[in-house]
């Protein structure tokens, strides 16, 4: 029976589904407990909210489901920049959204959300499923977490990533190809050169890694989950296909432009935060292409947040990052149980 896999069994969940943590606001309490409820495992992508922000969104996913959920954060990375680099990138990203007339001024540290105060946010709450990318956790934390009883899933983008996770404690891993839409979680090596297809990057992990493999990239309907079984995945980590849900936190005009996809429009961009995402291509993208200047992780990132909250006030994608995979032009218009219901029946009518 294609439903019962070890991620079922160990998770507590009826379906081999997981949705994706996509950080940002999209993947609201209402989405995780949606998915939660339906029978497979919402994700809160909790990597740029503040500690007192996820402690609400678990309070308010827990009025919502009594069902397994999991929380997602970033390990996190240091980024240096000189102050001439700084102006430098300020400069280019102003250059490259003028119409938004905007000021973009060099910032200070910290650039990111303290991992420390989010994670023990996670311990304090006996999350029951934490999910982590861009690295490995801490010893400290991972005895923390197993002290809860929480399930560990780490994110690899290639062979060598997946060993490591492995040895580092990882319950289940989240195997992202490069057809996945969003922030690549490479973390040894180029990110350029983990870009391996979801067909190959399977079978080369579940024939060399002991745990369970969780399939992730270009995922839409019921014959990608039905391909990712086949090739041995225990299940699937599906994004875009969430991002049209009623459910989903995005902007109206963002779910509007993955309905009008007809083929495959992404592009894998380090514009918007230093660190290479794939999404649909717009100018900010185009622009940026023929800048000197974009900084690290998370400093770039930080520093295209005006741009960003401006450009959605505005309803303006061609300055917003309208993260998606490949297969974007699948997305549908539906609300998070009823994607779920026809996916269980388009995998199903596959197994028959």
């Amino acid at each position: 029976m294609w439903k019962m896999t070890s991620l079922t069994k160990i998770v507590g969940i009826q379906l081999p589904i997981i949705q994706a943590p996509m950080a940002g606001g999209a993947t609201t309490p209402e989405l995780v407990a949606a998915v939660s409820n339906a029978g497979g495992l919402g994700s809160l992508g909790a990597g740029y909210m503040a500690p007192a922000e996820i402690k609400q969104a678990i309070r308010k996913i827990r009025e919502l489901t009594d069902k397994p959920f999991a929380v997602n954060l970033f390990i996190p990375e240091t980024g240096q920049a000189t102050a001439n680099q700084m102006q430098h990138a300020c400069d280019d990203i102003k250059q490259s959204c003028i119409e938004l007339n905007i000021e973009i001024a060099p910032i200070s540290e910290p650039y990111a959300q303290s991992f420390a105060e989010q994670i023990n946010i996670i311990i304090e709450e006996k999350v029951p499923v934490f999910s982590y990318t861009f690295g490995m956790l801490d010893s400290a934390w991972i005895s923390q977490l197993q002290t809860n009883h929480t399930i560990l899933i780490g994110t690899a983008t290639t062979l060598a990533e997946a060993r490591m996770l492995e040895e580092n404690g990882s319950h289940f891993i989240v195997a992202q190809s490069s057809e996945a839409g969003g922030h690549r979680g490479t973390f040894l090596g180029k990110a350029e050169d983990a870009l391996i297809g979801l067909i190959n990057l399977i079978p080369q992990l579940v024939t060399q890694i002991k745990i369970p493999i969780i399939a992730s990239g270009g995922i839409m309907n019921g014959r990608g989950i039905a391909a990712s079984l086949d090739l041995g995945a225990a299940g699937v980590q599906m994004g875009t296909a969430f991002l049209t849900c009623s459910e989903a936190g995005i902007p109206d005009i963002y779910k509007k432009t993955l309905l009008a996809q007809r083929e495959d429009n992404t592009v894998l961009t380090r514009a918007f935060s230093g660190k290479l995402a794939r999404g649909i291509r717009n100018k900010f993208i185009d622009r940026m292409g023929k800048k000197t200047t974009i900084l690290d992780y998370p400093i770039q990132n930080a520093l295209t947040i005006a741009m960003r909250k401006k450009a959605k006030e505005q309803n303006n994608i061609d300055f917003m990052s309208i993260w998606a995979g490949q297969s974007a032009q699948l997305c549908r218009n539906t609300t998070a149980s009823e994607l779920i219901n026809a996916l269980v029946i388009e995998t199903q009518a596959l197994y028959k």
